[in-house]
């Protein structure tokens, strides 16, 4: 996990660098990203003799993960465009809680007091970031909060995809998705689509190979280790974002941002281990009840 999220924060800072030198747009960038990624998943697919096109591709769980991601990638695009990494990345920490709470109130799934505390918590790091005025909420952190509501529905659609597909194949539908957003930004850019200027070129490259890195490690750790000992390491995904921001941008994110981040973070983490702890006791329970 923390393979995949160091090379989901590289690829952030890839997307934004090639993004802000004005050699590619946003949309034709998450096209080539897109594109470039699904090409390198299909030659592993075919490589392992997995078929590229899966009829499990149409079933219903699986179209509801795509309508998600399609939202989560446009908007996280245009979030890492037009909006400093550091509030994009500290934004979308935030998803864990707004999966844990469609799971309360679209699967019945029951949650203590305590996580529901803990839940306040890290909304409340939410607020501290966009800080709402009586003029509004900042146009880009919308972008950035409509993308994580995005992440947040295709992560909790994700329990309904059949366990049968491949990694390959999800990462070929995964980077199709990716395509089909960026084709989606292109329609509404002003102008002629431009394709990206080399430099632009070579950094989305990048971005595809580093997606393609994180998606699979990110992956193998979901389906092979320990839910609630592999997702508290998805945070590791904001200090990565923090340094590179700091770093490479300049971005110096004031006090009220490092301590949202700080809440979202505490909050989202608590309330995994309770989970994790929770499902524990759950598991022994029935244990205990099933002996003879």
């Amino acid at each position: 996990m923390i393979v995949a999220m160091i090379g989901f924060g590289i690829e952030d800072a890839f997307f934004k660098a090639a993004t802000a030198t004005g050699g590619v747009s946003a949309g034709m960038g998450t096209v080539q990203f897109g594109a470039t990624a699904m090409v390198i998943y299909a030659i592993y697919a075919r490589a392992r003799g997995v078929p590229i096109w899966t009829s499990a591709y149409l079933r219903r769980g699986l179209l509801v993960r795509t309508g998600f991601e399609i939202t989560g990638r446009l908007f996280f695009a245009l979030s890492l465009a037009y909006t400093p990494l550091s509030t994009t990345s500290a934004i979308l920490q935030a998803a864990p809680l707004v999966v844990m709470l469609g799971a309360a109130l679209v699967l019945g799934e029951r949650i203590g007091a305590r996580r529901w505390a803990a839940m306040a918590v890290g909304f409340v790091g939410v607020l501290m970031i966009v800080r709402p005025s009586p003029d509004g909420i900042e146009a880009n952190a919308i972008l950035a909060l409509l993308g994580m509501i995005g992440f947040a529905g295709r992560d909790l659609a994700t329990r309904a995809a059949p366990a049968a597909v491949h990694t390959a194949q999800l990462g070929v539908l995964g980077f199709a998705v990716v395509t089909a957003a960026g084709g989606v930004i292109l329609a509404f850019e002003p102008g002629a689509p431009r394709l990206p200027e080399s430099g632009a070129a070579i950094l989305l490259i990048g971005t595809a190979l580093c997606g393609v890195v994180g998606y699979t490690a990110m992956t193998f750790a979901m389906r092979t280790g320990e839910v609630g000992v592999v997702a508290p390491f998805r945070y590791f995904r904001l200090i990565v974002a923090l340094l590179l921001a700091y770093t490479v941008f300049g971005e110096r994110p004031d006090m009220m941002t490092l301590a949202g981040a700080a809440l979202i973070v505490a909050a989202g983490i608590y309330s995994l281990l309770r989970d994790g702890r929770a499902g524990a006791a759950r598991r022994s329970a029935l244990h205990a009840r099933d002996k003879p």
